[in-house]
């Protein structure tokens, strides 16, 4: 009888740790995907905003690009304060 008890009680420790275990890593895996989208957003807004800087011949070459990084720069510090 009390080998019973003690096998149902480990068994019931290992469920709750596995599950625990698993539902942290879908946290983790739904916090990658958010940053990776915001990532994916940003790339469409840097494309944009040197279009509409080389479309409003506002700056050379050079300056357009450097604001594309500068918008990409800022959406990879988004992306890393939403993973981390």
């Amino acid at each position: 009888m009390r080998t019973q008890r003690t096998f149902g009680w480990i068994a019931m420790i290992v469920l709750l740790l596995v599950n625990g275990a698993s539902w942290a890593a879908t946290e983790r895996a739904d916090k990658r995907r958010e940053a990776r989208d915001t990532r994916q957003e940003t790339r469409q807004d840097a494309r944009t905003t040197k279009q509409d800087c080389r479309a409003a011949d506002a700056k050379s070459n050079p300056g357009c690009r450097q604001d594309k990084r500068h918008t990409k720069q800022e959406g990879r510090q988004k992306a890393r304060d939403i993973k981390y």
